[in-house]
């Protein structure tokens, strides 16, 4: 390639550094990299040059912007020659590297320099070895990959949590990044939510009072800080969209209690970002490793509760005795049907059925039977059976029509029986 056309073209400098990388030394970093390729161009003349800089991406991963970037100029005829240090900064998935040097670039005219691997595609011989060159890459990565799974199950075993951040709720100990401490603006929130649960209010309901209130995100709450996906960006869209979803995670995290729960996920490869939920059987949980934000016998109340929906109904509130109603023959819950009344059916329902029959009969099939019994009959059935369990209804129960006088009555002339009561 002559030096007329790159000057007619673009002739790229491409740099990547992951954090595996940068354990390697300063021969890797991005000033010497850049450096390099510079002094190459400019001893074979290549000019027009522009830097396509990848700073702490993996090289298994091919969403890195500036590689995106870099592919789209060269599919817009832009590029001319691409100059790297070595293959294994194009990438370390073999498949996708010769993929992109053996066929896109060909298919472009852009001619690909490999540095260190001493590959040059004007020059065909140079390129036979290539694909062993990215064996290679790859079986480092792998190799890297193993090790990193290894030293993660030896510390999730040892109690040690295995995230990166620290929940929301909490931030690490400056002097010890394994043990948490509790973040007191954030932490406030998370009491919130537990509490508005208590007081019969669900996810979706709470995350409208979050919205409201104007209070951040998770998301825009570790942005601010700089932690977090988004601890670069600047502009955070919708800092306070929280959503039902959201809530529902930090009601479930056993991690506010004060425990340390590893191996809730895993990837199946490093190829595959794909995260593998886990069943709660398979979670390793260590107690009171930190500073607890909510006691046991409120989070375990919330969950209860959250068990049981109390959605707001045409009514305007939910039915208090909504999730405590059992059916006596197959055990389901009993499901609560009201309404205010209409103008063809002005009287107002509120009663209870058997939520198996009700939704079998949805299906065309019967299952289980009605058990139809109205809320009134309930409140009065309660009622009764709280006057009957009373201390001062059966202390009441043990005077009768004797001669004893029985204890002054709230300050008032002595009470007496006219007649016996049974004690049954």
């Amino acid at each position: 390639m002559s030096a007329r056309q790159t000057e007619e073209k673009i002739t790229a400098l491409y740099e990547r550094l992951s954090r595996d990388d940068e354990s390697a030394g300063d021969s890797n970093s991005i000033v010497n990299q850049k450096k390099y390729l510079e002094g190459y161009a400019a001893q074979y003349s290549f000019s027009n040059i522009v830097h396509y800089t990848d700073d702490g991406w993996s090289g298994g991963n091919f969403d890195r912007p500036a590689w995106k970037r870099l592919v789209a100029d060269i599919e817009a005829g832009k590029v001319a020659l691409v100059l790297t240090k070595d293959m294994s900064r194009i990438g370390r998935d073999y498949l996708q590297t010769g993929f992109y040097t053996e066929v896109l670039f060909r298919k472009f005219g852009v001619r690909f320099i490999a540095i260190g691997n001493s590959i040059d595609s004007a020059d065909p011989s140079s390129s036979e070895f290539a694909p062993f060159v990215n064996i290679m890459s790859e079986w480092y990565l792998r190799d890297l990959n193993r090790k990193q799974r290894t030293a993660i199950r030896v510390k999730g075993e040892s109690g040690k949590p295995t995230t990166n951040c620290a929940i929301y709720g909490y931030r690490k100990n400056p002097n010890d990044k394994y043990h948490w401490l509790i973040d007191e603006e954030a932490a406030a929130v998370v009491r919130r939510i537990f509490q508005l649960t208590i007081e019969g209010h669900g996810p979706y309901e709470i995350a409208t009072m979050l919205c409201e209130a104007k209070v951040e995100t998770p998301a825009a709450y570790f942005a601010r800080q700089g932690r977090g996906v988004w601890k670069s960006r600047e502009d955070i869209p919708r800092p306070y969209s929280w959503n039902g979803f959201a809530v529902g995670q930090i009601l479930s995290k056993l991690e506010y209690m004060g425990h340390t729960v590893n191996f809730r996920t895993h990837k199946e490869s490093y190829k595959d970002k794909r995260a593998v939920v886990h069943s709660p059987e398979d979670w390793l949980i260590f107690e009171n490793t930190h500073e607890a934000i909510v006691d046991k016998e409120t989070w375990e109340l919330a969950q209860k509760l959250r068990k049981t929906p109390r959605r707001h109904d045409t009514i305007g509130e939910a039915n208090p005795l909504t999730g405590l109603l059992y059916c006596a023959d197959c055990g389901a819950k009993l499901y609560n049907h009201r309404s205010r009344g209409t103008a063809d059916k002005p009287y107002p329902s509120d009663w209870f059925d058997c939520s198996t029959y009700t939704l079998t009969r949805q299906k065309h099939g019967i299952a289980c039977s009605n058990h139809h019994i109205s809320t009134k009959a309930l409140r009065t059935l309660i009622l009764e059976t709280i006057r009957a369990a009373s201390p001062s209804r059966r202390q009441k129960r043990r005077w009768t029509a004797s001669s004893r006088t029985p204890p002054m009555w709230n300050g008032s002339s002595p009470w007496r029986k006219s007649t016996p009561i049974s004690r049954n």
